[in-house]
């Protein structure tokens, strides 16, 4: 039988990989999921129980992409509608992870949110991902217009949420939650707005780190439990049911049980692959090759020891960058 070709081996594991992401956000789409993430990072829901959120708050089924546009710019949906996409005349079809909205409690305003899983390796991958959630939230802003409201009416304009599962984050950001959003400064005198007319957008950093059982936290618990390639099926529905009260319905246990047989496949094809020493020199290669290039487009960021610790090159790599690209 002919062996498979270097390239046919890593289209399958590609493939299998796409598979993979596409299961894990099918299961963070799962209401009980999002409401633990909303309780967690969105005050307005803080004083509110998981299931009354599922349950009253999370606005009809939340939407997922599963199949990305673009391999570099995959996420970002049309927020009114049915559909995960978002298009502009000049950045043409992009898509989200998952977009869902939901009522804030005590009001009849609606809040838009999308969720991102990014299991890249690097946290600045040639720019930082807070960068992206930020635009990802004035693009959902901006597509209101002629949805949610028309002409001059900016008084309808909803708040928006962009919210990162980061699952390989650098080591000082492991097992954190960020938020970063707008706020009221005085400048000169002293004036207070409301608040809901300038709180209008939020991005969420949500980093995963080393898992550790005695976290106080617990919605890191539980995402480290969801998302760990550790744990067999059997083992990660036992914890969601006893310790975080998710029931195990015939839908969600069917979700958990494809996401972990996706991702054992995923292992294997990548020990398969691995055992091949050309491949595995290529992929050496290309690694160090994505440093410096990602190192490059940081010089005008972040200083030589921050960029040596963030993408895990030496500092004196850095800092030949640094003089080659000052030559230029």
């Amino acid at each position: 039988m002919k062996q498979k070709t270097t390239l046919s081996q890593s289209i399958d594991t590609v493939q299998q990989k796409a598979q993979y992401d596409a299961a894990c956000k099918k299961v963070l789409a799962e209401k009980i999921i999002l409401a633990w993430i909303m309780k967690h990072t969105m005050k307005e829901y803080g004083d509110y129980d998981v299931g009354e959120i599922a349950e009253r708050y999370i606005l009809g089924e939340p939407k997922s992409a599963e199949t990305p546009v673009l391999p570099d710019e995959t996420r970002v949906p049309k927020i009114i509608g049915v559909g995960v996409e978002d298009t502009s005349l000049n950045e043409g079809t992009v898509t989200y992870d998952i977009q869902f909205r939901a009522i804030i409690p005590g009001t009849e305003e609606v809040v838009q949110m999308i969720i991102n899983v990014e299991a890249q390796n690097d946290f600045y991958p040639g720019y930082p991902i807070v960068k992206r959630g930020i635009y990802y939230c004035a693009r959902m802003i901006s597509s209101q217009y002629g949805t949610v409201f028309t002409k001059s009416h900016y008084e309808k304009v909803q708040k928006v949420y962009s919210i990162w599962i980061c699952m390989n984050p650098p080591q000082e950001r492991n097992n954190t939650i960020t938020k970063y959003s707008l706020s009221e400064e005085n400048c000169v005198g002293s004036v207070k707005e409301e608040k809901e007319y300038y709180d209008l957008m939020t991005a969420v950093m949500i980093c995963l780190g080393t898992q550790d059982e005695t976290m106080e936290n617990d919605l890191l618990r539980l995402l480290d439990v969801l998302l760990s390639s550790d744990k067999k099926a059997t083992e990660k529905k036992a914890i969601l049911e006893r310790d975080f009260k998710i029931p195990m319905t015939e839908t969600m246990e069917g979700k958990v049980e494809q996401m972990c047989n996706l991702s054992d496949g995923v292992e294997q094809k990548g020990i398969e692959k691995g055992l091949q020493r050309g491949v595995e020199r290529g992929i050496q290669l290309g690694l160090q090759q994505e440093k410096l290039e990602n190192a490059k487009s940081l010089l005008d960021i972040l200083s030589d020891e921050e960029i040596s610790k963030r993408i895990r090159l030496p500092i004196e790599e850095v800092r030949r960058i640094r003089e080659e690209a000052m030559t230029e």
